[in-house]
């Protein structure tokens, strides 16, 4: 979900981008990084901490 939010923040950059809206492409660029960043803690978190079935 986290990652599908930060594609979507991409393509809003660059269509802004493409059609000169400076200031939402910024904004929109940034938080598609913020959030990109945010899923790869999450998701690097998950895989070292994730439960292992006991040895018997």
């Amino acid at each position: 979900m986290l990652l599908s939010w930060a594609v979507m923040f991409l393509v809003v950059a660059i269509i802004a981008g493409f059609f000169g809206f400076a200031g939402i492409a910024g904004t929109s660029a940034w938080m598609a990084k913020v959030l990109f960043v945010i899923f790869l803690i999450f998701f690097i978190s998950s895989l070292l901490w994730r439960r292992r079935p006991p040895i018997t």
